[in-house]
């Protein structure tokens, strides 16, 4: 019985985690609210307070979920191809099909998300930013694999993957607002960044 319980619990938690994401992609983590998700669930506003105790909890839980569906739809299919320029490439089409067609209710959780806490000290930050730091580092590793090998000419790899992530984040923006060719814009500008010469 007690086992039974804490399966539903745990099923619960990550029902409403996952249903806070797609409310935070829309409006900011902050606009997440125990009411506003236990209205939209049909649940109970004790029981998400007695599973997670706190907002900030609540919070953690949902970049917790963001950030596991995305590394199984965006990094773990990539990780199946090439090391290097491929692999880059492969990084970043995953990227765009999740805005093209968006994973999440609003597009990036991470574009709704951050601004909110960027000037916020706290655990919530940290969460945002550790994701954020993992998924750069995972572009400059390619990228500097790629340099190394002689795959693409030397270049700033910090640079161009600050550069890579702003045309990324760029193109979800557009896509939010109904600019279609977005898609081919940023795929031109990447493929720009890694047709570099030998």
């Amino acid at each position: 019985m007690v086992d039974q319980r804490l399966v539903r619990g745990a099923r619960t938690r990550r029902k409403i985690a996952r249903h806070g994401v797609d409310v935070a992609s829309l409006e900011g983590l902050n606009g997440l609210s125990i009411g506003r998700l236990a209205a939209d669930l049909g649940v109970s506003k004790s029981g998400i307070q007695t599973l997670f105790k706190t907002k900030e909890n609540l919070q953690l839980a949902v970049a917790e979920s963001a950030r596991e569906e995305f590394t199984e739809v965006v990094i773990r299919p990539a990780q199946t191809t090439q090391p290097g320029i491929a692999r880059l490439r492969a990084l970043t089409e995953r990227w765009i099909s999740y805005i093209e067609a968006p994973l999440f209710a609003g597009g990036c959780f991470w574009a709704a998300s951050l601004p909110d806490f960027d000037s916020r000290p706290g655990q919530v930050r940290d969460a945002l930013l550790l994701h954020r730091r993992t998924w750069l580092a995972l572009l400059a590793g390619e990228l500097r694999r790629a340099v190394d090998t002689g795959e693409i000419a030397q270049l700033d790899v910090d640079l161009t993957v600050f550069q890579i992530d702003a045309v990324l984040n760029a193109a979800n923006t557009a896509l939010r607002v109904g600019e279609s060719d977005a898609v081919s814009m940023v795929r031109r500008v990447v493929d720009g960044f890694l047709a570099s010469p030998r």
